[in-house]
């Protein structure tokens, strides 16, 4: 058969590829050739079912990268007996290991990289059942030896194995293409040939050194569940006999474990540093301590200039970087501001949080030393060099198109708990923290000279619900602000100018002329006068902040006000 080649675009770094197989794997170099993402791949198919004769011929090519992705069955003549069933030497089949390694160490000498596919058993196959890894018998116990020589006999830092068997796995049981074995001689599926490319891809990232070594983590809800600002650290689920507690515990422990790879751990979270570092100082249940840390930002400035702040301080470009976050809006920002940050979607479930963080390929490379076992170690010794980083998109660009909706509400029976859940929970965003029952609540708003009005917030991402409220106490010509509640999981939308716009509106409507907002001091409600401070009214005396009432207070523009 005629050589086959498909031509990948012509833009951007690319990395010639050839593919020498005993099957036709041109569905795996069209999968490579015109990939969406990724490194730009050429990869060019030899002749298959000539797996020596194209290992022997190669000319040598110091920019090449080749592949060989063969089956036992087809390089290997004892094991094509074994399958057989017919009783086969050890030492036969080792000889032909010993044949077909020399080749590719001769592949690897004329190439700059060699990629081997180890080797599997045909999909469902089933060999000898209940034997199948009984020593001298099984055929699953003879391959697993044989692809364990093989490694051994390709132990050269320019040759790779991939794992072909996850390939396999991936497509689970309609990894067989018994038709198209027959056809085109093509054994497998197009989920096999997709894990592959998946693999192949992420090795010549790794080989090409754009590997990820920084992976930035948020905290509420991504590093423990909860947000720890309105619980304290003694809230937080992390641990104990909880299954999302445990969850969360081995999300970290998978982060631990990419830290003795050479993966930085750095924290990107809207919080309180000082709150939120009390979790790794006092909670028993924390894998992850100070000690892990490359850095962190933990703030009420905007992820992304966090992010690249933390990436220079830390000596890495933006390439090198993963950044992990449970809340939809928060990545997307990234992904917009910082298109080089890798930003995966991540699962809603923290059951699946250990798992998502394990299927990752973009931590693959190439080698491991003793130093990048010790990286996190250095990074952290390191960690005082904060130098931010100029350069990141205007917030408010990025807000005008956030698309905000602010939906307002009446406090309707249907409400009434989750209007009192945000009385009694959010500590960070509360001007007052007044605590009441529903009972309570209802009665307040009962009175005539009491207004509250909650909100519901969404956004191009996602629905955050009901998660402000804002609440006015009218004495002839003075309205008082009694509660301005916002979620954190909202802050920094311009909700919180939302709600004040809409307790100035409805003062006016009702003849004040003062507005007041006393802010009463907590050990989390620090955010709540910060975002006063910036809000335009005048702190008359300490934490007393008032607006006349002549003039209207402007609802943010980037937000759609649904009243």
């Amino acid at each position: 058969m005629a050589d086959s080649a498909q031509t990948a675009p012509s833009h951007g770094e690319q990395t010639p590829l050839t593919l020498i197989s005993d099957f036709n794997a041109d569905i795996l170099a069209r999968l490579l050739n015109f990939a969406e993402s990724g490194p730009k791949i050429i990869a060019h198919s030899a002749p298959f079912g000539q797996v020596y004769q194209s290992l022997a011929g190669l000319e040598p090519d110091a920019n090449r990268m080749v592949m060989v992705w063969s089956r036992p069955e087809g390089v290997l003549p004892s094991f094509a007996d074994a399958l057989a069933f017919h009783p086969v030497a050890w030492e036969a089949l080792a000889a032909e290991i010993d044949q077909f390694s020399a080749l590719l160490r001769r592949a690897a000498d004329a190439s700059r990289h060699l990629l081997v596919a180890t080797w599997v058993m045909p999909p469902g196959d089933r060999g000898y059942g209940m034997l199948e890894w009984r020593p001298g018998v099984g055929l699953r116990h003879l391959l697993a030896r044989a692809n364990l020589y093989l490694a051994e006999k390709l132990d050269t830092s320019n040759i790779h194995l991939l794992d072909a068997q996850n390939w396999l796995m991936a497509a689970g049981p309609k990894a067989a293409a018994p038709r198209m074995a027959f056809t085109t001689k093509t054994p497998y599926a197009n989920p096999v040939f997709d894990a592959a490319a998946a693999d192949v891809r992420a090795a010549v990232t790794a080989l090409r050194g754009e590997s990820r070594r920084l992976a930035v983590v948020d905290l509420d809800d991504t590093l423990w569940g909860g947000v720890i600002g309105e619980t304290g650290w003694q809230g937080v689920r992390l641990g104990g006999h909880d299954h999302v507690g445990e969850a969360f515990v081995a999300f970290q422990q998978g982060l631990k474990a990419l830290t003795r790879r050479g993966v930085q751990i750095a924290l990107a979270s809207k919080n309180e540093e000082s709150v939120a570092l009390e979790a790794f100082d006092k909670r028993p249940e924390m894998v992850l301590k100070r000690g892990d840390l490359a850095g962190w930002r933990i703030n009420w400035n905007d992820k992304a200039a966090n992010i690249a702040a933390l990436t220079d301080e830390i000596n890495l470009g933006l390439k090198s970087v993963l950044f992990i976050d449970d809340n939809p809006a928060e990545r997307g920002r990234v992904r917009e501001a910082l298109p080089d940050v890798l930003v995966p979607e991540w699962p809603k479930q923290p059951t699946e949080y250990a798992a998502a963080l394990r299927a990752l390929d973009c931590f693959d490379q190439p080698a491991l030393s003793g130093e990048d076992r010790r990286r996190a170690e250095l990074a952290a010794a390191e960690r005082e060099r904060r130098e931010a980083r100029d350069g990141v998109d205007s917030i408010d660009d990025w807000l005008a198109t956030l698309g905000v909706t602010v939906t307002v509400v009446q406090a309707h029976e249907s409400h009434a708990p989750r209007i009192a859940q945000l009385f009694n929970k959010t500590n960070q965003m509360n001007l007052s923290t007044r605590r009441l029952s529903e009972a309570e609540l209802a009665a307040w708003t009962q009175q005539p000279n009491h207004w509250l009005r909650a909100v519901s917030v969404r956004d191009r991402f996602g629905d955050s619900g009901l998660t402000g409220v804002v609440a006015l106490d009218v004495d002839g010509a003075t309205a008082r602000v009694s509660d301005w509640i916002l979620s954190c999981r909202v802050m920094g939308r311009g909700v919180e100018a939302a709600l004040l716009h809409l307790a100035v509106a409805e003062a006016r409507s009702r003849g004040a002329e003062r507005l007041e907002a006393r802010y009463l001091p907590t050990q989390r409600n620090a955010p709540c006068l910060r975002l006063l401070r910036a809000s335009g009214w005048r702190e008359e005396s300490e934490h007393l902040f008032v607006w006349d009432a002549k003039e209207e207070y402007p609802s943010p523009g980037h937000i759609v006000l649904d009243a």
